[in-house]
């Protein structure tokens, strides 16, 4: 079969669906990308029996026929091409020509035959969203998911869609993230998607006002379907953390502060931790300012910014990524923070309405 095609085009979806290949794998076709050649597109396959990502690229062609090419080395020699236009011709012993201008290769391929079969993307429920909403929601969350392999289904974030809202939930031992988005949908359904499926969802969601991604969801599988790639993932099984329990209801202290200070402040603070050096941010909640102390090895600092507080003063103690984390995704200029004490966790709200809840567990201080 013979494939003549635009050379971006086929190296930018090679790229995308290399993502879903495994690194390593005991079936070598797993380590590559699967082709499918029919007719006037060629469609490409990724996939670990995880996570699988598919797309199609526009060639001229008539033939029909599908192999499997190592991932890496295919885009490689793809991305090096001369032209912008290449031809790709395949024979029977599965050795590929391939052409631009005056440079040629030859490699090899896999049978297609090797490759694990992909499950059956069935239709499922649907929903829809901006993809820059869904952009938003995981981004603004994902870092809060755990690492750690006892609780399998904290290592994804819970899709939680009820009252014609959706929230997105994230936690570990040490934060909790919450986003809610409103949604034309009265249905309720909670499924838990794994990190790895929606950070690749994300990479490759556009900004772009007006376009939609469809999530499909069955019994065990997700699909999202955007922009001419499928991303189809097995979901996570098990009950969800009770998030909603560790969310404090009431308040006694309350702090209005501008974000952008008290993340330049913490910055400056962070300046004397690392890995290897590690000691909480001191912060003291007092009047009409926010008083940051931090002393390790290295050296301290003493810092304090404007704040509006209400209610009695509290000292309180962080690690300073798991406060700045939050932080950082929040669009909003000024934020509201609310505590019960020196040793419960605090919850960062916007000042007004409830599109996002975090909570920062605190690190207890020692005494000076």
């Amino acid at each position: 079969m013979k494939i003549i095609c635009n050379r971006q085009a086929l190296y930018e979806a090679l790229v995308n669906v290399s993502k879903a290949a495994a690194d390593k794998s005991t079936i070598p076709a797993l380590e590559g990308v699967k082709l499918t050649l029919s007719g006037s597109f060629l469609y490409l396959t990724g996939y670990d029996l995880e996570i699988g990502i598919n797309t199609s690229v526009p060639v001229v062609s008539s033939d029909s026929g599908e192999l499997v090419v190592n991932s890496r080395f295919f885009s490689d020699i793809v991305r090096k091409m001369p032209t912008d236009e290449i031809s790709i011709e395949i024979d029977q012993n599965l050795n590929i020509h391939i052409v631009g201008g005056v440079t040629e290769y030859d490699v090899t391929a896999l049978s297609a035959e090797e490759y694990p079969k992909i499950p059956e993307l069935d239709e499922g429920e649907s929903i829809k969203l901006s993809q820059s909403v869904l952009k938003s929601l995981i981004n603004e969350t994902i870092f809060a998911v755990s690492t750690n392999d006892t609780r399998p289904t904290l290592k994804g974030e819970l899709f939680e869609i009820a009252d014609n809202k959706l929230n997105v939930v994230a936690l570990d031992r040490f934060r909790l993230a919450v986003r809610t988005e409103s949604i034309k949908d009265d249905g309720e359904r909670k499924f838990i998607v794994p990190a790895k499926t929606l950070q690749e969802v994300s990479r490759l969601l556009k900004d772009e006002d007006g376009l939609e991604c469809e999530i499909r969801v069955t019994k065990k599988q997700v699909v999202f379907d955007f922009s001419g790639y499928t991303v189809f993932s097995r979901l996570l099984e098990g009950e969800f953390h009770n998030y909603r329990g560790s969310i404090p209801k009431t308040n006694v202290t309350e702090v209005i502060i501008a974000k952008r200070d008290l993340i330049d402040c913490l910055d400056r603070a962070s300046l004397l931790i690392n890995e290897r050096i590690k000691s909480p941010v001191r912060c003291m909640f007092d009047r009409d300012c926010l008083k940051i102390n931090c002393q390790t090895s290295i050296g301290k600092i003493s810092d304090e910014i404007p704040a509006d507080i209400v209610g009695p003063k509290i000292e309180i103690g962080f690690n300073c990524k798991f406060l700045l984390e939050p932080l950082k995704v929040i669009k909003e200029d000024k934020i509201k923070l609310l505590m019960n004490g020196g040793n419960l966790p605090m919850k960062i709200v916007p000042i007004d309405g409830e599109d996002y809840t975090y909570l920062v567990l605190p690190v207890r201080l020692k005494n000076d």
